[in-house]
Order: structure tokens, then C-alpha cells, then sequence
């Protein structure tokens, strides 16, 4: 790999040592760039080369623009991985980026643009002939034309934010009563958030099945498929355990998933690594949620069942390269569950910063992807996940088998995690027997 002498990494934790991996084994140098609470992060160490970019508050570090940059052009970095979450999906980060030469591993600013918009991507996907959940796909102006609206779709309905994502700006409304007390702060909280407060109505499926696509499409018009992931396992409408291949498809179902998941990629003329997200009813009838323009935290068990790297492979999409293989050379081997281990109280969710005085982990037959080591100190600026254990198996019984074993091998010292949580999730019978939904925990944990 020549094309890229050296990347920064927009990013820290686990992602940030997650491309650091593959930059080694491509003998691509890397720059680390951190915050004052990050000093002494494993991350940090592993890099060729760290730069210090501020104050533990992410507007004045990780989600500084100016300073990612200037960081960028004094090490000669001669491209950026952003990782998940921070400028992964900031539009005005990739044009800063092309502006100053800068190649950004990930798609153009344009395609991030589009698909941030909820309300653009939907349109989208229907002029590409992909479902979406129905609702209104224009503006909302005010509270008075959400009302007549949500009286034309009918109750129950998610009031959404067009820019959200992580489940922030999303509510669930069942009568107009609370279509009025919901609408200011919603609009407000996703302006707060996002920068902007735009809202749309979509009716609301109860207890759905979230399950996404791994697509990559390289620059000259060629889009592959990586299979799905079941995602359905969330806290707060965010992730907590993902599998694939989801053992809710049938194979008839799956194949029309799949290729109707290119058929949007392909329409919006995507390049790079993303992810196409689908909630399913319980009839298996599919629609559109989302697309993210990034790598998943959860791609690793995609990596299990293809073997394939996806670091490396958006990195040679970003030099374009051409897709390296054709959609019947891939082939999945297996089954892979992932569970992600956080800094949280197991009941509350709320977040348990602190140092790890004792981190056990497992050491056979599961991959570990944790931005923390023993003695580490996970903070309170930040997401409090500290790592993820995957596990693979020559099918769903075997890779749950072994996700049993491997979290009754973890303990950790100084801080609550959610393990226990995590254990009961993979004892329950339900999951085991893959019948579950997206309220799979709220009714675990009553």
C-alpha cells in the first residue's frame, strides 16, 4: 500500500487502536491526536506520532476543525480516517479536508450531506424504488402543522429530528396532547445537538427488528455487499449486542434485503465503506431508517464471518482503488456476535467513570477491541464504552457458547461495567432462540 504515506486519526479509544492495527500491518505511519484527558491513552503510545489538541471538552478538541487540520498539514499527513462518531459524518470536515489536499478515508462531502438529512435520504430511497416507513417528508414549521399532519398519518407516531442520530431527538407519540408538549424541546434538543431543529413525523412500528447492511462501492461505479447485522439489541435506541447473520432472515428475504440495500447505495453514487439500516416489522416487511457514511462500531463481526479487513478496505476505496473482489467471491463462514462492554451501571445506564484498577480478559477464541488497558482511567467526557468482545463460531449456537465463556472470564475493578448485563442477555432464552425485537431489554430488565 504506497497511496497513503502516512494518516491521521481523527478519533481515540478503541476505534483510534482499531486503525492503528492495520495501518501497521500496511506500513502506513499514523498520527494520534488527543485531548488533555487522552495523555496517557493506549492509543496515544501506539501511534507513530501524537499531538496533543486541546482541553478534554470535545468542541475545543476532537471536534475541532481548524486544529484536526493544521495537525494534519504540520505532520504531513497526507490523509484522515475520522473512525465513528465525532467528524465521521461532518460535511464541512470533508471540505476542509479536499480544500487542503487532504484525502478523507471515507465518501465525498456531498453523499454525507445527503444522507444526514433524514428527510433528503428518504427521498432518495424512494426515487431508488427502496421502502421507507410511512410519514411526512416535509418541513415542520410548528406545533399547529404537526398536529394536522399526525391527524392525516394517524397515532402512533415518532416525532424525529432530520439531523439526529443515536437515538437523540426521537420520541414516540401516541395523541396529540403529546405531540404539543413534545414538539418545542424536541426541535430544541436537536438544534442543541445538531445545529439544526428541523423535525419530521413517520408512523411508528411497534417492537421492529433494527437490522443493517455492510455495503462498499469503490469510485468507478461497482457495489459489493458484506451481508447484514442484527442490531436489534439497544439501550436508548443505541446498540449493545449485534450479530450476523441475523437469525431472524429468511434466505428469500435476506437476498431482497440485500440487493435492495445496493440499489440505494448505487442511486446515491456512494463510495467508500457505509452501512445501510432497515427496521422490519413483524410480517418481515423491511424499510429504510438510515444510512451511516462511516464504519460501524459494530463492524468487526462482519469481519469475522468475511475475513475481510474494512479499515484496509476503505483505506484503498479512498486512494480509488477499484473493489478488489466481485459479490459472489465473498463468502460468509460462520456465525459472529459482538458485545459491547461499558462503563455503566447495568440497571440505570448511567455512566461509571473511573480507573481501572483490575481489567481480566479472556484469551481464547474471541477478539477483543478495547481502547482501555489495565490501570487506564475512562473518563466522564466521553462515550463509556471501553471495549468489545467478539466472538465467532461455526454457527449461532457455537458463537454463543463461546460469548458465555468469555464474559463469565472478564472482571474488572474500580468501576461498575455492564458485564452482568451482558451475560443475562446471552442466557436469555429469547435470544437464544433469536426472538427478539428492539424492546428486547426493556422487557428483559423489568
Amino acid at each position: 500500500m504506497s497511496y497513503f504515506d502516512k494518516i491521521l486519526i481523527a478519533n481515540r479509544g478503541e476505534i483510534a487502536r482499531r486503525i492503528i492495527r492495520t495501518c501497521k500491518r500496511l506500513k502506513i505511519r499514523t498520527v494520534a491526536v488527543y485531548s488533555e484527558a487522552d495523555m496517557d491513552a493506549p492509543f496515544v503510545e501506539e501511534a507513530d506520532e501524537a499531538v496533543c489538541i486541546g482541553p478534554a471538552q470535545v468542541k475545543k478538541s476532537y471536534l475541532d476543525i481548524e486544529k484536526v487540520i493544521q495537525v494534519a498539514k504540520e505532520t504531513e499527513a497526507n490523509a484522515i480516517h475520522p473512525g465513528y462518531g465525532f467528524l465521521s459524518e461532518n460535511p464541512r470536515f470533508v471540505r476542509r479536508c479536499e480544500e487542503e489536499g487532504i484525502v478523507f478515508i471515507g465518501p465525498d462531502a456531498r453523499t454525507i450531506e445527503l444522507m444526514g438529512s433524514k428527510i433528503e435520504a428518504r427521498r432518495q430511497m424512494q426515487q431508488a424504488g427502496v421502502p421507507v416507513v410511512p410519514g411526512w417528508d416535509g418541513k415542520i414549521d410548528s406545533v399547529t402543522e404537526a398536529l394536522s399532519i399526525a391527524d392525516q398519518l394517524g397515532y402512533p407516531l415518532m416525532l424525529k429530528a432530520s439531523a439526529g442520530g443515536g437515538g437523540i431527538g426521537m420520541q414516540v407519540i401516541h395523541n396529540p396532547d403529546e405531540l404539543q408538549k413534545a414538539f418545542a424541546s424536541t426541535m430544541q434538543r436537536a438544534q442543541s445537538y445538531f445545529g439544526d431543529g428541523t423535525l419530521f413525523l413517520e408512523k411508528w412500528i411497534s417492537g421492529p427488528r433494527h437490522i443493517e447492511v455492510q455495503v462498499a462501492c469503490d469510485a468507478y461505479g461497482h457495489a459489493v455487499h458484506l451481508f447484514e447485522r442484527e442490531c436489534s439489541v439497544q439501550r436508548r435506541n443505541q446498540k449493545v449486542v449485534e450479530e450476523s447473520p441475523s437469525p431472524f432472515l429468511d434466505e428469500e428475504t435476506r437476498a431482497k434485503l440485500l440487493e435492495t440495500a445496493l440499489r440505494g447505495a448505487r442511486h446515491i453514487g456512494y463510495s467508500n465503506v457505509g452501512t445501510m439500516e432497515f427496521i422490519f416489522d413483524e410480517n418481515r416487511n423491511f424499510y429504510f431508517l438510515e444510512m451511516n457514511t462511516r464504519l460501524q462500531v459494530e463492524h468487526p463481526v462482519t469481519e469475522e464471518i468475511t475475513g475481510l479487513d474494512l479499515v484496509e478496505l476503505q483505506i484503498r476505496l479512498a486512494a480509488k482503488e477499484k473493489l478488489p473482489f466481485q459479490q459472489e467471491e465473498i463468502r460468509k463462514t460462520g456465525h459472529a456476535i459482538e458485545c459491547r462492554l461499558y462503563a455503566e451501571d447495568p440497571k440505570t445506564f448511567f455512566p461509571s467513570p473511573g480507573v481501572l484498577k483490575r481489567l481480566a480478559l479472556p484469551k481464547e477464541e474471541v477478539r477483543l477491541d478495547f481502547g482501555v488497558i489495565e490501570g487506564s482511567t475512562v473518563t466522564p467526557f466521553y462515550d463509556p464504552m471501553i471495549g468489545k468482545i467478539i466472538t465467532h463460531g461455526r454457527d449461532r449456537s457455537d458463537a454463543i457458547h463461546k460469548m458465555e465463556k468469555a464474559l463469565e472470564q472478564i472482571a474488572v475493578e474500580g468501576l461498575t461495567t455492564n458485564v452482568s448485563l451482558l451475560q443475562k442477555i446471552v442466557q436469555d432464552k429469547d435470544f437464544r432462540d433469536g426472538h427478539y425485537t428492539t424492546r428486547f431489554l426493556e422487557k428483559l430488565l423489568v
